[in-house]
């Protein structure tokens, strides 16, 4: 029988790699994936008297995440996800994941770009975010490939990285 940090671990595991061939193959998160995630986040925490720790890691998911969606620059189901993971693994464990997640994000995009030859027109993209985001306007308003929903843009398969960088952190045996 697995302890509890065992347990929490093939749980984060088995939700991040589903969620990852989900989002390859399909190009979306399912809901009851990320709403088990959650509910299991939630009552495992409860049951080791964490349920604060939860909450903590779901909010500051939520907190980080929801401002990109309403962006246009994520999908709803990446958000959805990394509540999960948040309250799964409470927010210090999250917020590690959530930059191991950014950092093999950034190496998989640069691949991608200069794989389809992008790189300049990135540039002038990042540019062009910045300068919207300045005069506080959403980006995705005047540029239609800067909608994550649109089919014109460059889209990273984020719920697949997501799981990498949850692999890494599980990998590294840093989870408390």
């Amino acid at each position: 029988m697995p302890d509890a940090n065992q347990l929490l671990k093939l749980m984060v595991a088995a939700l991040v790699i589903t969620a990852g061939i989900y989002d390859i193959r399909y190009r979306r998160i399912p809901n009851w994936l990320c709403l088990a995630g959650i509910i299991a986040g939630f009552a495992f925490n409860a049951s080791q008297g964490r349920l604060l720790l939860a909450a903590e890691g779901f909010g500051l998911a939520l907190l980080v995440y929801f401002p990109l969606w309403l962006l246009h620059a994520m999908g709803a189901g990446d958000v959805k996800l990394m509540a999960a993971v948040g309250a799964l693994v409470g927010p210090m464990a999250w917020f590690i994941i959530f930059l191991l997640t950014s950092i093999i994000g950034g190496v998989v995009a640069l691949l991608m770009i200069l794989g389809k030859k992008r790189f300049q027109k990135t540039l002038w993209n990042v540019a062009y975010i910045v300068s919207e985001m300045a005069h506080f306007r959403p980006p995705h308003m005047r540029g239609e490939e800067l909608d994550v929903r649109s089919p014109m843009s460059l889209r990273l398969p984020h719920g697949a990285v997501i799981a990498l960088g949850c692999l890494a952190f599980l990998g590294a045996g840093a989870l408390m």
